[in-house]
C-alpha cells in the first residue's frame, strides 16, 4: 500500500516528473526510497519473527514437559521502540498503560517521519534541464502537499486499525511469566502484566542478568531467552556442576541476526566443555520463502567465517546452513541473471512481466532498446522488494529461481568445483604409503607435502528402521536395479530448470550407501525397476550387512600441511578440503589432488615427481582433459578419447623408437589423418600400463647416470 502511494506522491510534490520519467530532484527521491526500504526490511524481519511465536511456544512447552530446559535466541528486544512510545505519554497515560508495540511501528514513524510530503518547485538551471527544490511561501515556512497529507494520514489511520502483531520477546514473557522464563538482555525495563492483567513498567538492574542466568543455571526456571548484548561471556550449557545438569539443552536459534560471529557465538553458549549432554539446536523458521533474505545473510557471512584461519568450514556454521540458503553466491547471482531473462521472455509461470514490474517497483526495461537494461538489479535489491509480495506469490518466484540455482550447485558437486567446506573420511586404518616435500616457508618453516595414503574403510550403510523412519511417511518406491541387482528407495526431489524455463523433475535414490538424485527421464531409461516392499526390505538387509562387513582400500594423494599461501598452485579440479580420520585417532586435513593433477603439483612448485601412480589411478586420471603423463615416456601421455564412435584409452606423443615395443605388450597402431597413433586395449589396460609404469621407471634410472656423464 505505501509502495503504491510512493509512486504517487513522488509526482504530486515534483521529486519525479511522470510525464518525462525521470526524476527531478534525484537526492530527495534517493532519500526517500532509501529510508523507505530500510523501514520496510526492519518491518519484515520483526514480522517474520512475530509470526513464528505461536508454534514457538507449543514447541517450548512440549520441550518443558519432557524435561528439558529451552533456550531462545535473538537480537533485537525493542527497548527502543519501548523508550519512544513512554516518551510520547502523558502522565495521566503514564498512570493507566496500555501500550501495544508492534513491528507495524516501523511502518507508521516511517509515514510520520520520512515520507515525502513538502512541495517542490520547478526551476530551470543554467543547462537549461528541469530540476526541483523545496518550495517556502513568503514568510519562509516549508509548503505541504495537501494531496500527499491526505495520503498519508489515510495510512497512518489504516495501520493503526490493523491488530497489532505482538513482539517476540514480550509474547514470550507475557505468555510463560516472568516466574518460569528468564531474560538476559540488554534493556535495562521491560512491559510486563501483573496479576489483574494491567501493565506496568518494571526496571532490570545491573545485576539482574547475573540474578536470571543463575536463575536458569540452578533450574527454578526452565526457560532462558537471551541476545547478544546479555549474552556476552555467559554459559547456559548443562554444566555437571550446576543444579540443571540432568536438564538437556534445547537452543531455538529464533533471530541469528546479521552478524556471523555473534550467530556462532550465541550457540556457543549452550554448548561447553564439562557437560552432561550436548544440546540440540533448532533454528526457528516460517515457509515464506521471503525469509531467505535474512538467512541468505547470515547463512553467506557464515560460509567464510573461520575457514581462513582454522583451515576448516565448520568454524563457521557448523554445517548448520546448505549451500542453497547463500543466495549472494555465485550460482545466486549467475540463476538471477537468467530467471531476469526467462521473465522478460514469458516462460516463467510464478508471475508476468509487467505484474512483478508494478509490484515491485524495479527498473528491467532500456527505454532505447526496449529490452533489458545491462545493470539489473542486484540480488540484495530483488529479495528486498520480494518481501512485499503475497506470500503466495514469493513462494512461486522463489521455486523457479531455487530450481535455477540447484541445477548450478548440482552441476558444480557433480564436477568437485562446490566448496562446502570440510568433509570428513572416517577410516578404520590409514597407511603413509610415500610423501613428497613440495615447499617450506622461509620464514616459519612450514611445510607443504603431498602425502600417498592407503585408506581402509568400511562403508557406512542405514539401517532399515533408520531408512523408515526418516522416510517412511513420504510417498516412496520401492526400485531394484536389474543390471547390479542393487535396491533403493525412489523419493521426490527439488527439480530444476533448463535453460528455457523449462522445469525438469528430478528423484532422490536413497541406497544403503549413499544416495543420488537422478533425472525423471534418465530414470526412465535406466535398468531400475519397481519390486514389492517385502523383497525390497530383504534385499535392503542382504546389502547392508554385506557393505559392515566388507571392508574396501583405496589409494589417494593428498597436498597436507600449509595450504592456503600455495592454494592458487593446487589443480582447481576439486577445491573441497577432507579430513581423514581413523580408529586410532590419527588426523590427517588437505585437498585430495586426482591422479592428473599429481604431475600438475609437482610442475608448479617446480619438483620432480617422486610418487608414482598404480595403473587404476592412471587409467582413471586419464579421462581428464589433459590426461596423464607416463613415466619415462619422453611426454607420453594417456588419455580417453573418441574415435569411430568407440572411446579408446590412447597413448598420445609417444616415443616413435619405441612403437615396435609398445606393439609387442599388446599396444595397437591405427593410421588417421596421415598420423599414427596408439592405443592400448581396454579389456588389458591395467596390465599394459603397469608394464609401462615399471619399464619407465627402470629408463629412468639408467638415463639418470648417463645424463650426468654427458
Amino acid at each position: 500500500m505505501i509502495h503504491a502511494n510512493l509512486d504517487e506522491v513522488l509526482a504530486l510534490t515534483n521529486i519525479v516528473d511522470r510525464m518525462a520519467d525521470k526524476a527531478l530532484n534525484a537526492q530527495a527521491k534517493g532519500a526517500a526510497l532509501s529510508r523507505f526500504e530500510g523501514a520496510k526490511q526492519r518491518f519484515f524481519a520483526q514480522l517474520l519473527i512475530a509470526m513464528k511465536v505461536p508454534s514457538l511456544i507449543a514447541a517450548i512447552t512440549q520441550e518443558v514437559e519432557a524435561g528439558h530446559h529451552a533456550i531462545v535466541q535473538l537480537v533485537t528486544t525493542a527497548e527502543a521502540m519501548l523508550d519512544r512510545r513512554l516518551a510520547s505519554l502523558t502522565a495521566d497515560e503514564r498512570a493507566n498503560l496500555d501500550i501495544e508495540l508492534s513491528p507495524s511501528a516501523a511502518m507508521i514513524d516511517y509515514l510520520k517521519t520520512a515520507f515525502p510530503v513538502r512541495m517542490m518547485k520547478i526551476i530551470k538551471g543554467s543547462d537549461d534541464v528541469e530540476r526541483s527544490e523545496l518550495m517556502i511561501d513568503e514568510q519562509g515556512n516549508p509548503v505541504f502537499c495537501q494531496q500527499a497529507l491526505a495520503l498519508r494520514d489515510e495510512m497512518i489511520e489504516q495501520l493503526c486499525s490493523l491488530p497489532p502483531i505482538r513482539l517476540a520477546l514480550d509474547e514470550l514473557i507475557r505468555h510463560f511469566g516472568t516466574d518460569r522464563i528468564a531474560e538476559v538482555t540488554g534493556r535495562s525495563r521491560r512491559l510486563v502484566h501483573d496479576a489483574t492483567g494491567r501493565q506496568r513498567v518494571e526496571r532490570r538492574g545491573g545485576r539482574s542478568n547475573l540474578v536470571e542466568a543463575e536463575s536458569f543455571m540452578s533450574g527454578a526456571k526452565p526457560i532462558l531467552v537471551f541476545s547478544d548484548a546479555g549474552g556476552t561471556g555467559r554459559s547456559y550449557h548443562a554444566d555437571r556442576n550446576s543444579k540443571s545438569a540432568d536438564r538437556r539443552r534445547i537452543h531455538f536459534l529464533l533471530e541469528p541476526g546479521w552478524r556471523a560471529s555473534n550467530a556462532i557465538q550465541g550457540l556457543g553458549r549452550s554448548n561447553r566443555t564439562n557437560q552432561a549432554s550436548a544440546p540440540v539446536f533448532r533454528p526457528v523458521t516460517t515457509d515464506c520463502r521471503g525469509e531467505r533474505r535474512f538467512i541468505s545473510t547470515i547463512a553467506r557471512r557464515l560460509d567464510s567465517l573461520g575457514a581462513l584461519t582454522r583451515g576448516q568450514r565448520q568454524t563457521g556454521g557448523q554445517n548448520l546452513f546448505d549451500p542453497s540458503d547463500n543466495l549472494e553466491s555465485d550460482y545466486a547471482r549467475d540463476a538471477l541473471v537468467q530467471w531476469y531473462h526467462l521473465l522478460h521472455r514469458g516462460k516463467l509461470t510464478s508471475t508476468s512481466f509487467k505484474a512483478f514490474v508494478d509490484m515491485t517497483g524495479l527498473k528491467l526495461i532500456d527505454k532505447d532498446s526496449g529490452g533489458l537494461v545491462d545493470d539489473l538489479p542486484p540480488i540484495q535489491r530483488w529479495l528486498n522488494r520480494l518481501l512485499a509480495l503475497r506470500i503466495e506469490t514469493q513462494n512461486a518466484i522463489f521455486e523457479e529461481y531455487m530450481a535455477l540455482i540447484q541445477a548450478r550447485i548440482d552441476a558444480a558437486r557433480e564436477a568437485g568445483t562446490l566448496d562446502v567446506g570440510v568433509e570428513t573420511l572416517q577410516t578404520e586404518r590409514t597407511i603413509l604409503l610415500d610423501e613428497q616435500l613440495l615447499c617450506r616457508d622461509p620464514v616459519t618453516g612450514a611445510e607443504t607435502r603431498l602425502s600417498r595414503l592407503e585408506l581402509h574403510y568400511r562403508r557406512r550403510a542405514t539401517g532399515y528402521g533408520q531408512l523408515m523412519r526418516e522416510h517412511g511417511h513420504a510417498p516412496v518406491s520401492w526400485l531394484r536395479n536389474g543390471r547390479s541387482g542393487r535396491v533403493a528407495l525412489q523419493r521426490p526431489s527439488w527439480s530444476i530448470m533448463d535453460g528455457e524455463g523449462n522445469a525438469i523433475p528430478m528423484w532422490e535414490l536413497v541406497r544403503p550407501t549413499g544416495r543420488e538424485r537422478m533425472q525423471d527421464s534418465a530414470l526412465k531409461e535406466s535398468h531400475w525397476a519397481p519390486i514389492d516392499g517385502q523383497e525390497f526390505e530383504a534385499f535392503w538387509h542382504a546389502e547392508v550387512e554385506e557393505a559392515r562387513a566388507r571392508i574396501d582400500i583405496e589409494t589417494i594423494n593428498m597436498a597436507t600441511g600449509l595450504l592456503l599461501p600455495v592454494w592458487n598452485r593446487l589443480p582447481d579440479d576439486d577445491l573441497r578440503v577432507w579430513r581423514v580420520t581413523d580408529a586410532q585417532g590419527n588426523s590427517v586435513l588437505g585437498r585430495i589432488i586426482s591422479p592428473s593433477g599429481v604431475e600438475k603439483v609437482t610442475r608448479s612448485f617446480g619438483v620432480d615427481m617422486a610418487i608414482t601412480l598404480s595403473p587404476a589411478e592412471m587409467i582413471a586420471g586419464a579421462r581428464s582433459s589433459e590426461g596423464v603423463a607416463v613415466p619415462g615416456m619422453d611426454g607420453a601421455r594417456l588419455i580417453w578419447v573418441h574415435v569411430n564412435d568407440s572411446r579408446r584409452l590412447e597413448l598420445r606423443d609417444f616415443p616413435a623408437a619405441r612403437r615396435d615395443w609398445l606393439k609387442s605388450i599388446g599396444c595397437f597402431t591405427e593410421v588417421i589423418q596421415y598420423r599414427t597413433r596408439m592405443f592400448i586395449p581396454a579389456d588389458r589396460a591395467s596390465s599394459i600400463v603397469d608394464q609401462l609404469v615399471r619399464t619407465g621407471t627402470q629408463w629412468n634410472v639408467l638415463a639418470a647416470p648417463a645424463s650426468r656423464a654427458a
